[in-house]
Parts: structure tokens; sequence; C-alpha cells
């Protein structure tokens, strides 16, 4: 901690109240889980089930495992220190809301080796539009670990990409305000409720009607939280693909004619 001060005084002084709250106040949350993604997800999107997609997904998250590997990289929890990349069912459903959905700008928070970014990226570039912006805080307690960063992500799929360093704290408010309006969003950076209630409260009033939210690992209130002082939209509680951990999906109601 006193290293992490010294290079950088403001971030870490930002993440030591996370922590701090995290571990006092933060609990775990009994929600109704769907143990399988894909079927769910779609039929809130009011798609199709089987998915056609799937298949160019499993290729692109193929890639991505073997592209790691030959950096001498693995993918799967706790590689990125103790926190992790996205897992396969976060990642099918990301896959699958940028190609479905065909987002003109997508947010995200947290990169580590850049698994998501990665994915949305080569969907984005299937689908001929977008732009993705990510916000992230490299591992403040881990300097060793800031070179992988983003390392799944070529350098070829960066032109639809910008990168914004820092805290969603620091960061995410302005950019949220640059954009005026936020299509797909995705949270995958410090899960405590704390942030992750920080988090999806601002987005959410930018998030355009239909619009959709990816919350990872909500075993904590904070996405219950959220949901209650957002009237109760539609969502999700998934099954993540390597163990008991869950992921949240949220749709914004379409507006109504006039509004």
């Amino acid at each position: 901690m006193a290293r992490a001060l010294a290079r950088d005084p403001v971030e870490t002084l930002l993440y030591a109240p996370e922590v701090v709250a995290h571990q006092l106040f933060d609990r775990q949350f009994a929600y109704q889980v769907e143990e399988d993604w894909g079927p769910s997800l779609h039929h809130v999107l009011g798609l199709e089930w089987p998915c056609l997609e799937c298949s160019g997904y499993q290729q692109v998250w193929n890639r991505i495992e073997a592209d790691l590997d030959e950096k001498g990289l693995s993918v799967g929890r706790w590689t990125y220190g103790e926190y992790s990349d996205a897992d396969a069912s976060l990642g099918a459903a990301v896959w699958c809301a940028v190609r479905h959905l065909s987002p003109a700008t997508v947010v995200e928070t947290g990169v580590a080796r850049g698994v998501t970014s990665r994915l949305v990226l080569e969907a984005m570039s299937l689908n001929e539009g977008g732009h993705l912006w990510s916000v992230d805080l490299p591992h403040p307690l881990r300097p060793e670990l800031h070179a992988e960063t983003g390392a799944a992500v070529p350098e070829g799929l960066h032109d639809r990409w910008t990168y914004v360093r820092g805290s969603s704290r620091r960061r995410l408010p302005s950019l949220v305000a640059q954009l005026g309006q936020v299509d797909l969003f995705i949270h995958d950076s410090l899960h405590t409720g704390r942030n992750m209630r920080f988090e999806m409260g601002t987005v959410w009033p930018a998030l355009r009607g239909g619009g959709v939210m990816l919350v990872d690992d909500v075993d904590n209130q904070s996405f219950a939280d959220f949901l209650g002082r957002a009237g109760q939209p539609e969502s999700l509680v998934l099954r993540a693909a390597d163990g008991p951990w869950m992921f949240g999906m949220v749709r914004k109601p379409q507006r109504s004619a006039g509004t």
C-alpha cells in the first residue's frame, strides 16, 4: 500500500475505501439464478435460440486462448492477481449482445488481459460499426501485472478502441457525459458493492431505451439494490461457466412515444 501511495496517491486513496467498505458491508445475496445463460438472455432480447452466433463466438474464444498461451498467459479465475478476465459464459453473452444489438457505443469498466475487450472489438469488426471505450485502472497493488493489460487485443483492432486509464470513480462520469448515450455497458472492474452501485447508477441515465447492462460477479447485494432503485427493469442473473459465480443482465425499457 505504501508503494502504491507513492506511485499514484490519488487512485490509491480512492481504492482504499472500496476495500474497507467491501470488508465491512458487502454480503452474499441469494439471487434466483438461470443456470443456462443462452435461452434466457435471448428471450429477454426477443431473439431466437439456438443462436447461430455461438459458433462464431467459440472460434474467437479459441483464438484468444491460443494467443494468450503464446504469450505465456492463461485464461481463468485469478490469473490477473486476484482478478479475472471474463469466463466463457459472460464472454458469449457479450458476443451475442454486440452481434445482435449492433451497439454504436459500448462502455466497459475493467480490462485485465482484455478478453472482453477483444470479444467486443471482434464482434464490432463483423458488424462494421461501433466503438468501445474501456475505463480501467491496472491493479494498483501489483505493478508487475501492468504490462499484461490488454494483452489479448491485437493491434489490428485498436481503431475501434479507446482505453481510458484510471478508476471508474474518476473517469466514468466525465466519459458518460461526453458520450451522451450508451448502448451497451459492461461492468467488470472492482466488484465491491459500493463501486458496482456507483457504476450502474452513473451509466443508467445515459443508457438508451432497449440498451443492455452486463454486470460480472453479482454475488453481493449491489445488483439487487440497483434494480430496486431503477424500478425493477427486466433482468436476469446467469450462471458463470467456471463455477458458482454469477453475472447479471438488465435491459432498460424502451421509451414510449413522446418521451
